[in-house]
């Protein structure tokens, strides 16, 4: 005998008014953390491996922002060709991102850009290299407190050809297209990577469509970058990233891509 279940996901009412806000709590921080008021800088960017924001810590390039009051994360202050950009890192997984993205802006943010590390689903492609989302199947659980359902969360097409046609001059190689976002990265099977691979999805990650979901439904400026490193555990040089090579091409990328947003005309 079946049971009909019906998911508390698919219960949310995406017009309603949220009570817990973002910069209400990051205020009860401040005033018991004895902070100072924090304007972050326009553009921010999400670095959820946090080896970007080691790299830059060690080489001088970034610096701790003491202000910050968030409990789970440190903001960090990145300077590159005459820019200021704040960095986080470490915030894996859709919920998290999406939690520390609304605290950006609601601080003062205006572009945001992340990047993660994803699995390879393509066959024809050979990691690493760069992968400019355009859409972010939602096989996760935070897009649906955004979104009603829908099997895909899209990107921005203004923001995504804007950060395009910047990456094509910098000579770093990138591909446009999607990924799928999984909160499980334990349970993909052969079946369902087959799966995926025919609906031509590039690759797999953690946390695009939560943040492109959140993105459409707050009239945010957001842009998903991922680093594809691997296939799974599959291949021998898998999780290569190329060392500080690596991470200065990522860098690139994601200076770039912050770059373009703040060129645009943002609200």
């Amino acid at each position: 005998m079946s049971v009909k279940f019906n998911s508390p996901l698919l219960e949310h009412n995406h017009t309603g008014k949220p009570i817990f806000l973002a910069g209400n709590m990051l205020e009860s921080a401040r005033i018991q953390k004895k902070l100072p008021l924090l304007i972050v800088p326009e553009g921010c960017l999400l670095d959820f491996d946090g080896e970007l924001v080691e790299f830059l810590v060690a080489s001088g390039q970034a610096t701790l922002e003491p202000s910050w009051p968030c409990f789970h994360t440190r903001l960090y202050l990145w300077h590159v060709n005459g820019n200021e950009y704040g960095i986080i890192g470490g915030t894996i997984g859709a919920s998290f991102a999406v939690l520390v993205a609304e605290e950006l802006f609601a601080l003062g943010c205006k572009a945001l850009v992340t990047i993660s590390s994803a699995g390879l689903i393509a066959e024809d492609l050979q990691p690493p290299l760069f992968l400019l989302i355009d859409k972010a199947l939602r096989d996760e659980g935070t897009s649906f407190h955004y979104l009603p359902p829908q099997r895909f969360a899209f990107a921005s097409l203004p923001l995504v050809d804007a950060v395009a046609r910047q990456l094509s001059g910098v000579g770093v190689p990138f591909k446009r297209g999607s990924s799928w976002t999984t909160d499980a990265p334990f349970r993909e099977t052969s079946e369902l990577i087959a799966s995926r691979r025919k609906e031509g999805i590039i690759a797999v990650e953690m946390e695009a469509a939560a943040l492109l979901a959140m993105a459409e439904a707050l009239e945010k400026c957001v842009v998903c970058l991922v680093h594809i490193t691997n296939a799974m555990a599959t291949r021998t040089d898998d999780f290569e990233k190329g060392g500080e090579e690596g991470n200065e091409a990522a860098l690139m990328v994601c200076a770039t891509a912050l770059s373009a947003l703040l060129d645009l005309p943002l609200s």
